[in-house]
């Protein structure tokens, strides 16, 4: 009775289940962690090293047999996890570790930990995997011998490199990811020889990319690994500080995720000291997500992903309707509408303009205009791109609002090409507030926000009021304008952009 029991739910799921959804699931988990961290800036002997790190693998550990619990079948952990932020090379070559090609040897560290020297914290790791059945990804240092005939070689003898190493269910290494684009901060690291495309097969839910933080604004690695390779699953370390108005964690990482229709495991360090907060787990159905700038301990974040196969590659093209669709056959998504004030809008006349003045925005000189009035239609442009707001607030107006324009060249903290289109609260009642640091509104607007990108690489981004985080109720190409769409937010609006990447026009040392 029993079998016919469970041959009969397993012929429901079959026959309405896969059909009316067209996917199957999978349980991932990312754990936001707060690392354990060295104070003494002193070069630790090895012994010290380990001593801090099993800190931080024991909690590793912890969260491993806790995601065990609820049938997780792939974790991810954030960047610099395990030993931290060492702020020389002399201090962080004690946590490194020798990472043999998974290219070239096969090696299960936890059936075989005396085939290598000085590789503790890979033992370790390959056992949690291979304990809990589970796919396991961590980031960790890496260390690589060089000849000084080697030009590239440091005068050191050695290379180091951050490193993210994934293990298999089993516990085998059978993948590792040097990261291509270091932080200004990551003086203790050097850059990989070449550029790493890492794709690891999985038998759950098929094929994953990897790459480690900073890589994500950058076209190489990130994005050529989506639109050459049709990877459609992402795993993601970080140890990402949050920079309002446009660059929070969650606020970007779910942009990115939305854009290409993917699945994005993110894992990031929880430390509000330095904020740095902010993790998800953000699919094309949902985005479970956690930002907490007050508690100081870690979080685990478990929800089911659905399986998004490389065959069909999607790219930023995917028109709203293309979009809409498949919302709606996955899960019933509730039809969208649109009112007459946000249906063929056009800027022949400036209902509500105020002034246009300019202020600095993630260290960009934008040119801005603020919002007056209960509802409006404005332009602002700058270079060639010209960024448009429909508005209509859903209350008495109690903040300073303007829609602001940047077409350039951002260079600081790195170098790449921006064209942005950002409607944002300003931190006060002057204008040259609009651009600040600002988690908190009480003003609900509905919009309408589009410009003429020259790239078609658009992030669209929501963020309200104690940083909540909203998907656009539509968004696409209408002509040659890019545009989203978001009305009836419960929260009060902080940003709501568009954030263009013109990978092309990157200057092309920093590539």
């Amino acid at each position: 009775m029993e079998a016919f029991c469970l041959r009969w739910l397993l012929l429901v799921w079959q026959c309405f289940v896969i059909p009316v959804w067209g996917l199957e699931f999978y349980k991932a988990a990312v754990y936001e962690h707060s690392t354990v961290l060295r104070q003494n800036l002193i070069p630790p002997t090895r012994e010290e090293a380990l001593e801090l790190m099993q800190k931080n693998l024991d909690i590793y550990q912890e969260q491993v047999h806790e995601a065990s619990k609820q049938g997780v079948k792939i974790i991810v952990f954030p960047e610099n996890g395990i030993h931290g932020f060492p702020l020389t090379r002399a201090t962080i070559y004690p946590y490194l570790e020798p990472i043999p090609d998974p290219d070239v040897v096969q090696w299960n560290p936890c059936l075989h930990p005396t085939e290598y020297s000085d590789t503790e914290v890979l033992y370790q790791l390959s056992c949690m995997a291979r304990n809990s059945s589970m796919y396991l990804i961590a980031n960790l240092g890496e260390r690589e011998a060089c000849e000084l005939s080697d030009p590239k070689c440091p005068s050191d003898g050695r290379y180091h490199f951050n490193t993210n190493v994934v293990f298999d269910a089993e516990g085998t290494l059978i993948a590792k990811y040097q990261k291509w684009k270091l932080f200004m901060t990551e003086i203790y690291y050097n850059k990989p020889k070449t550029l790493q495309h890492v794709i690891f097969d999985t038998p759950f839910a098929g094929k994953f990319g990897i790459f480690t933080c900073f890589d994500i604004l950058f076209y190489e690695p990130a994005v050529s690994l989506i639109e050459r390779y049709g990877i459609k699953q992402i795993i993601f370390t970080t140890a990402w500080m949050n920079l309002l108005p446009l660059l929070s964690a969650v606020q970007f990482h779910q942009a990115f995720a939305a854009a290409f229709g993917i699945n994005l495991l993110a894992a990031n360090q929880h430390h509000p000291e330095y904020n740095m907060t902010g993790s998800g787990i953000y699919t094309p159905l949902d985005f479970p997500y956690y930002y907490n700038m007050k508690s100081r301990e870690g979080k685990l974040l478990v929800a089911d992903v659905p399986i998004i196969t490389s065959i069909n590659n999607h790219t930023l093209e995917q028109s709203d309707s293309q979009t809409s669709t498949f919302l709606q056959e996955q899960k019933g998504a509730v039809k969208q509408e649109q009112t007459d004030l946000f249906t063929n809008c056009t800027v022949s006349h400036m209902d509500g303009a105020g002034d246009i003045f300019h202020a600095k925005m993630m260290f960009d000189n934008y040119t801005l205009i603020s919002l007056t009035g209960l509802q409006g239609n404005l332009q602002v442009c700058t270079n060639a791109l010209c960024c448009h707001v429909a508005y209509k607030y859903g209350n008495t107006p109690t903040n300073l609002y303007a829609l602001g324009a940047f077409d350039g060249l951002h260079t600081v903290d790195g170098v790449y090409y921006l064209q942005v289109c950002a409607l944002v609260k300003c931190a006060g009642s002057d204008y040259d507030t609009c651009g600040q640091s600002v988690a908190t509104a009480s003003d609900i607007i509905d919009f309408k926000l589009w410009g003429n990108f020259s790239t078609r690489h658009i992030f669209p981004e929501i963020l309200a009021s104690e940083m909540k985080i909203y998907r656009a109720d539509s968004k696409g190409w209408s002509n040659n304008d890019f545009y989203m769409i978001k009305k009836g937010m419960s929260a009060g609006l902080v940003t709501a952009a568009l954030y263009g990447r013109w990978y092309e026009k990157d200057n092309l040392s920093q590539q």
